[in-house]
């Protein structure tokens, strides 16, 4: 094991060989693919698990070199992004690591040994339907309904008419295969089978007649 002084040492030799410690750090605090991605849980630049669509937000930072970083920088309906030096480049079907590794190739031109971090700050991509009997039906984005319930407040709740016990969810499989998953939304309020109120997946569809 080494002693607090050695470490200390190690930490030292690090900076002065010019490690990209930032970039380290940022991939040790990646967040779990499985959790709510779209609210405040930035995805780490190397998950594997997602992949960027349009109407994304991305933070691209290149290490050393703050003129070629930006925030906030929204993916196009064409999927693609526009750079400082690097010009546009597809985003959307990428990795962050793939988009890391595209946009470093680009830089190689004018940067000596570029190290980039692509940080997903907002899902946008990953949208939910929902459709009949409620005051705003459309296409929403998952960080605005993570549930039956958040998707129904989303699209300005229950119509008058809404038949609340035959509200259901379509949901694709990997196969194509389309399921239907009953919510009695009667129940739900008075507190009965609370289970029903699952999820939200990306391209469910809510249908309330």
């Amino acid at each position: 094991m080494f002693s607090a002084n050695q470490a200390i040492k190690t930490g030292l030799i690090l900076l002065v060989l010019g490690a990209p410690l930032g970039k380290q750090a940022a991939t040790e605090g990646q967040n779990d693919p499985g959790q709510s991605q779209a609210n405040a849980g930035l995805i780490g630049p190397h998950d594997s698990g997602f992949v960027i669509g349009n109407d994304d937000l991305l933070a691209i930072n290149v290490w050393k070199e703050p003129d070629l970083s930006s925030k906030s920088i929204p993916v196009r309906s064409d999927g693609k992004i526009s750079l400082p030096l690097v010009g546009e480049i597809q985003a959307a079907g990428r990795t962050p690591l793939q988009l890391e590794q595209d946009i470093e190739g680009k830089l190689k031109n004018f940067v000596t040994t570029p190290a980039v971090t692509v940080m997903v700050e907002q899902v946008n991509s990953r949208k939910f339907n929902i459709l009949g009997q409620v005051a705003k039906p459309g296409s929403y984005s998952l960080s605005l309904g993570s549930n039956v319930m958040d998707a129904i407040a989303a699209a300005g709740g229950l119509k008058d008419f809404a038949k609340k016990t035959g509200i259901y969810i379509l949901r694709k499989g990997p196969a194509g295969q389309e399921s239907r998953i009953g919510f009695n939304y009667k129940d739900f309020i008075k507190g009965k089978n609370q289970g029903q109120n699952i999820k939200l997946e990306p391209n469910d569809t809510i249908i309330v007649p």
